[in-house]
């Protein structure tokens, strides 16, 4: 923990100091973290709960206004920059697509919002799931909405925020990655009510106890179509339902008994991806349940629940995954729960790891993993953090 703060400091007086050197004044600086999903997939998109937290890995900005309607924003990962106007927010390159659409989302809003000058860089591993497009999003919104005293509140943020990555950046996404970057709080899991746009804070911190993140390195080129077909289904199942239920607005509204009594209408792969969400949503409410009563036994058992719901009825994991919560779920002595984390095909497991057993636990992954697939996974210990927010200036 104390050589993550040493190196985030060191990247934050870098930025800050390579800011000074290329615009001749000193920045602003902003913080944006990365997130993690303890339990909740697939519920997002039908209304339902989900249980992110904002972890310790962000996005550092270094950004002040320059009085004109330019933007100079320099990638400090990428070695590269990008200089635009206001008045031409036409998409550019990947990362400057994000960035533009935070500048229309404030301007689609009326609000007189200014070129800037800008450097970022951050230690969010890509293609991860950790959500770094995500992080880009909220630090810049939150950054604009502080120099230029916008008080636009964090909910308009996320708002904001997803608006730059789904429609003008073209990526799909919910809401949940956004509000887990600005609203997290540390030692905390956020309850998210994906319908009300409400939250409620769990207690996550056990001393005895690490979150330890295992990247597959996967990223299947299915994830995109199947992200859609699922939620066809999902849309599917609802047309049905509202059939003999019209209340029915989402999965969300449903209970297993209604889903059973329109079996008979839905193909058996629409009824059985329903019947996960169902699932699912409850699994969200139980392990709010558990967190509160201190129960992570419990918890870690409905996160393998989870996983394996994923992979043989909702059919989005991966040999790599199953692999290894198959061996997580073998060190039950070390690991309390282990589960493939986002939208699926790959990515990151999630496990949570008694300390003392981490090391012992990383290198029997490794060993199975190499022996398997040819290649080591990457390992991430991270800790629950707050949201987005200003720091001092270095």
């Amino acid at each position: 923990m104390f050589s993550k703060l040493v190196a985030m400091l060191s990247l934050t007086q870098l930025l800050s100091q390579s800011f000074q050197s290329k615009f001749n004044r000193d920045p602003f600086i902003f913080l944006a973290p990365g997130r993690i999903n303890l339990i909740g997939e697939h519920t997002d998109y039908n209304m339902g709960f989900v249980m992110p937290a904002a972890v310790d890995k962000y996005m550092v900005f270094a950004i002040a206004p320059n009085e004109n309607d330019r933007c100079n924003i320099y990638s400090h990962d990428f070695h590269e920059g990008a200089t635009f106007s206001l008045l031409d927010l036409n998409p550019g390159e990947m990362w400057v697509n994000y960035l533009m659409g935070v500048l229309e989302g404030f301007i689609r809003k009326g609000l007189p919002v200014k070129g800037v000058d800008c450097i970022f860089g951050g230690d969010i591993p890509t293609g991860a799931g950790l959500s770094s497009s995500a992080a880009l999003c909220c630090g810049f919104a939150f950054a604009l909405n502080t120099i230029f005293n916008f008080h636009l509140s964090r909910l308009d943020l996320a708002m904001i925020a997803q608006y730059a990555e789904h429609e003008f950046a073209g990526v799909n996404c919910g809401l949940m990655d956004q509000y887990a970057s600005l609203f997290g709080k540390k030692d905390s899991a956020i309850l998210f009510d994906c319908k009300s746009l409400t939250h409620e804070y769990l207690p996550f911190h056990f001393n005895d106890i690490e979150v330890l993140l295992i990247d597959t390195k996967v990223k299947h080129s299915l994830a995109s179509s199947a992200y859609n077909e699922r939620r066809a289904s999902c849309e599917e199942g609802v047309r049905v339902l509202q059939q003999s239920n019209p209340n029915i607005q989402s999965l969300r509204d449903a209970d297993l008994k209604s889903l059973e009594q329109v079996k008979s209408l839905l193909k058996k792969d629409t009824f059985v991806k329903c019947r996960f969400v169902i699932q699912e949503i409850d699994r969200a409410h139980r392990g709010a349940q558990y967190l509160v009563a201190n129960d992570l036994k419990s918890f870690g058992r409905i996160m393998y629940e989870t996983h394996w719901a994923l992979s043989k009825e909702y059919k989005v994991s991966c040999p790599e995954s199953d692999l290894l919560v198959t061996v997580a779920s073998e060190s039950a002595d070390v690991v309390i729960g282990a589960r493939q984390m986002g939208g699926g095909f790959g990515g990151c497991i999630i496990n949570l790891v008694k300390k003392e057993g981490v090391e012992d636990f990383s290198t029997k992954i490794k060993k199975k993993y190499m022996a398997a697939y040819k290649k080591e996974p990457d390992f991430y210990s991270i800790h629950l953090s707050d949201g987005v927010h200003q720091i001092a200036t270095i």
